[in-house]
């Protein structure tokens, strides 16, 4: 549980329908493996004591008696292990037979939940009711009701809410991160991703992690077949899922911490009206067995592609309409950056029925320009169609040199920001001579790490990349380059693509660039990464420690990664003055570092705290 990170499982065990006694000795079977694999909250579906299919047979005492003393031999059996269970059984109370979960933990029963529906296509047992009594059971007096929470003493991020059946949005129990749901799911080829697409949403809705145990494999298959799909969802993420029509156990840990982060962030408080059990696990380290995604601003899909440059468009189009005018300029290097803001500009003009050729595409070769980027600009720009200027500034910054006694063989920052400063003058003095407004280029990743020249680079009128990290940048323009039936500007694209990122600020050695960036400041990937554990799911940086040696431990020894975290948290606190005063730029990819509602911070906050060791 160290960082957050809580180990649980999803599990459908052998039964026999109304054999109670095989299937308590088939269910300690599966607590046991589990309590080895390190499982600390176990899921076992609706009903398994029984079985989900035993019909009218559950109003007989007979049963109902088999299943009360096979679940207290369940509950009896697990004291010594420190491992939190909720099973499904049906269960006699005040006369009438409810559909319940059952909590318990290092053998004491800390919670009984009836199902709160009446009927959902397999039994109609009594309807469950919110309100919460205390009643006798196994010895035990428990808590009754579905309004009950159950939280850990000293786990201050887990809290577990229980539904029993097919839940609907306002049924489920509010204000919990975790959420346990024991299902017996019916296979149906009309409604076969209900369950799927539920968890999905309300674990993305509520920020919360979503388990679903379902009935499988040993269940009567006499009216229909039940699929035992067992899933566990984290924010809106698929974990892990296990294969329809067989039993098994699927297994993950999910992030306590991230989760209670977010729910912050989006001010999801939970509900008062609760009654609380309360446990307290063990403290252990959890190991870890979960994917993280490398590139966690990425998703493979072409649909998460196309919106995301539909929303820069729309955004260039929203500013053009509202400004009134119908012209922009975009300073163009031949690298990733500009080329995106040159594309999602097309976009934009296209979708307004504006002439292309009312975009100006500027070059501005200097010291450090290669043949192969000013080439490559020049390429994109005309096979767009729209205009094309080349203005070196070689002159003008020679001059200006001149004018500050700046030694033009003194590469230091002077020396390279005058360039991205004469730039911009350039760029900014052109709008204003044809009525438009300057694009700027820069990307999120850059916005964070301050790679920016202060009132250069860093300044345009509208930045369309602000809010699209460098990760993402490279497969959206990947993206444009496969669906352009354009081989002269689908090559040029690839080129940028396969084209070192760089300021090119200084003299190239030979024709080849000497400067380049992620040698200067660390990889790209490793500092996206950075930004969406720490800042979108607010990891301390030691977790971000740990989570990036696990994940990037084929490709980076941990002395890198704790180098550039270092370097990453230095940056990004140090260069708030620059982001506290950047221009306009839409949001994309769920963070955003704008000051004016994405990210407030001083510019002289510390950075101590996230430094790392």
């Amino acid at each position: 549980m160290k960082y957050g990170f809580l180990e649980v499982g999803a599990v459908t065990p052998e039964i026999r329908v109304a054999d109670c006694e095989f299937n308590k000795s088939s269910i300690m079977k599966c607590i046991k493996s589990a309590c080895e694999k390190g499982v600390k909250l176990a899921v076992f579906p609706e009903l398994c004591i029984t079985g989900a299919t035993c019909g009218d047979l559950f109003l007989h005492n007979t049963l109902l008696n088999s299943a009360k003393d096979a679940l207290l031999y369940v509950v009896d059996s697990t004291s010594n292990m420190d491992i939190l269970c909720v099973l499904g059984t049906p269960l006699l109370v005040g006369g009438v037979v409810y559909d319940c979960a059952v909590a318990f933990h290092k053998g004491k029963i800390l919670a009984i939940i009836p199902k709160m529906s009446e009927f959902d296509g397999i039994y109609k047992f009594a309807m469950g009711k919110k309100t919460v009594q205390n009643i006798e059971f196994g010895g035990q007096t428990v808590p009754f009701g579905a309004n009950i929470l159950i939280k850990d003493k000293t786990l201050c991020d887990f809290t577990l809410a229980v539904n029993v059946g097919k839940g609907s949005f306002a049924q489920m129990p509010q204000g919990a991160a975790v959420f346990a749901n024991l299902v017996s799911n019916k296979a149906d080829i009309f409604e076969s991703n209900y369950m799927y697409d539920f968890a999905k949403a309300y674990s993305g809705n509520t920020h919360s992690a979503f388990i679903c145990a379902d009935s499988g494999y040993g269940e009567s298959t006499t009216d229909f077949v039940l699929s035992g799909k067992n899933m566990i969802f984290e924010d809106g993420n698929l974990l892990v899922e296990g294969k329809k029509f067989k039993n098994d156990m699927v297994i993950s840990e999910i992030d306590l911490s991230a989760l209670s982060f977010r729910r912050r962030k989006n001010g999801l408080a939970q509900d008062t009206d609760y009654y609380t059990a309360e446990i307290e696990f063990d403290a252990e380290k959890t190991a870890l067995s979960r994917n993280f995604s490398r590139m966690p601003f990425v998703k493979n899909d072409v649909n998460y592609f196309e919106e995301a440059i539909s929303i820069q468009a729309a955004a260039v189009q929203k500013r053009l309409e509202h400004t009134g005018v119908k012209s922009v300029v975009i300073g163009v290097s031949g690298g990733l950056d500009s080329t995106m803001a040159l594309l999602a500009s097309v976009r934009a003009f296209d979708s307004m029925e504006l002439p292309r050729k009312n975009i100006l595409a500027i070059t501005m070769p200097c010291f450090g320009t290669t043949k192969r980027t000013r080439n490559n600009a020049q390429i994109v720009a005309e096979e767009l169609g729209v205009s094309f200027k080349e203005i070196s500034i070689k002159n003008a910054v020679n001059q200006h040199f001149k004018d500050i006694n700046q030694p033009n063989d003194k590469f230091d920052a002077a020396y390279e920001n005058a360039q991205a400063r004469e730039r911009t003058q350039v760029l900014m003095d052109i709008a204003n001579q044809i009525g438009g407004i300057v694009v700027g280029t820069g990307d999120m990743s850059e916005l964070a790490l301050g790679w920016a020249t202060y009132n250069g680079d860093h300044m345009s009128m509208y930045g369309v990349n602000c809010g699209v990290p460098k990760t993402l940048m490279r497969f959206l323009v990947k993206y444009e380059a496969d669906r352009i039936d354009n081989k002269s500007l689908s090559t040029a694209l690839s080129d940028i693509l396969d084209t070192p990122v760089s300021p090119e600020l200084l003299p190239p050695d030979k024709g080849e660039m000497v400067q380049k960036t992620e040698d200067k400041i660390g990889p790209y990937v490793l500092h996206d990464f950075f930004l969406y554990n720490m800042l979108y799911l607010g990891f301390s940086t030691e977790k971000t420690q740990y989570v990036a040696k696990y994940t990037f431990k084929d490709e980076f020894s941990e002395e890198e990664i704790n180098k550039w975290l270092r370097v990453f948290a230095e940056r990004f606190f140090s260069q708030q003055f620059k982001r506290n005063c950047s221009p306009d730029g839409p949001q994309v990819c769920g963070i955003s570092l704008s000051p004016r509602g994405g990210l407030s911070m001083p510019s002289d906050v510390q950075s101590n705290l996230w430094r790392g060791k």
